[in-house]
């Protein structure tokens, strides 16, 4: 695809009415994803493997991230309505103090529904190619990247919870 096409395509995305726009860009094929080991808020050690068979929204993040501590309450809002066997909200946390300073921001802002999951901030942001938080990944049931946003969203929105619904019914990809 030449230069002056791709420009063309991206001014006729901008253009275009954000409601038009899905929240989440999705990739035209779904890629390869490398896991890093990471572990949960009770220390077991975890990969991406262990969530294959549902749709997973990864966000990379840590507590002094402000536009990160700003999105959480509406991941958790996410994880609340749309999480269970089908789709999980799975927030990796990158904190280097480990998963004491998650705890404690989970407890000042009232997170209920989401898990706490940590992970080695270098690995971590290596294997998912992150080079901005916050960072969040459309992960489908096969362990495949689907789509990929980097910066704080409004994740609880009905266009984003309508675009999850449409991810998670797409049992047979």
């Amino acid at each position: 695809m030449r230069r002056r096409d791709l420009l063309a395509g991206a001014l006729a995305f901008a253009a275009a009415p954000a409601a038009a726009r899905p929240l989440m860009p999705l990739h035209q094929t779904s890629r390869e994803i490398l896991s890093p080991p990471f572990v949960d808020g009770g220390g077991r050690d975890l990969s991406l493997a262990d969530f294959r068979g549902r749709v997973v929204l990864l966000n990379i993040w840590a507590t002094w991230c402000a536009p990160c501590r700003e999105e959480m309450p509406t991941l958790d809002r996410l994880q609340a309505r749309l999480g269970g066997d089908d789709f999980h909200v799975l927030p990796l946390s990158i904190d280097q103090a480990g998963l004491g300073p998650v705890r404690r921001f989970y407890q000042q802002i009232g997170i209920r529904h989401l898990n706490m999951y940590l992970a080695e901030d270098i690995r971590a942001m290596f294997a998912f190619a992150v080079i901005e938080l916050p960072t969040t990944l459309l992960i489908d049931r096969q362990g495949r990247e689907r789509g990929r946003l980097t910066g704080p969203a409004q994740w609880d929105s009905p266009e984003a919870i309508a675009q999850f619904q449409t991810v998670i019914a797409e049992r047979g990809r």
